[in-house]
């Protein structure tokens, strides 16, 4: 059994009850053909990307099924001669499982390839805090004065005064 998924848009001015009866036909049909509905969502009434048979827009209607590939051709046959769908889309959805699921073991493939990293050493402890060093009485911050030499030549000054 294939997984797939069908999406189809039924007329804007279709009765509530004539849209849930088609749908509880198609449930049955797929059913009754050895098949597992999975999904059936009702989208509701959406605007359509570009005009379909006079419609601007349409219910959309989403079923995902597990059936064989016979029913399938008998669901898009009754999709096709209903006048109440103005437009369907069967897309199978397994294949797209099947490829995910092939490069998942193409990639653990390598993955066994490849050689194990060298095992990390354990983090070390956290230091201890450093301790300020203090900073020198005289030394003057950078682009300034030296405070220290100033004071010198005051003190050079005033010995050649006296």
């Amino acid at each position: 059994m294939r997984v797939y998924e069908e999406l189809f848009i039924v007329k804007p001015d279709a009765p509530e009850e004539e849209v849930d009866a088609y749908i509880g036909q198609l449930k049955e049909l797929i059913t009754n053909g050895k098949g597992t509905v999975d999904k059936a969502d009702k989208w509701g009434t959406r605007k359509l990307a570009y005009r379909v048979q006079k419609y601007n827009e349409g219910v959309f209607i989403l079923f995902q099924f597990s059936s064989s590939p016979e029913l399938v051709k008998e669901i898009e046959r009754r999709l096709r001669v209903t006048d109440l769908v103005i437009k369907y889309q069967t897309i199978r959805i397994d294949e797209k499982a099947k490829k995910i699921e092939k490069r998942k073991k193409q990639r653990d493939k390598r993955a066994a390839r490849r050689p194990a990293p060298p095992p990390m050493a354990a983090p070390a402890p956290p230091a201890a805090p450093a301790l300020p060093i203090p900073a020198a009485p005289h030394a003057a911050a950078p682009g300034l004065p030296d405070a220290g030499a100033s004071a010198a030549a005051a003190e050079a000054a005033e010995t050649k005064e006296s």
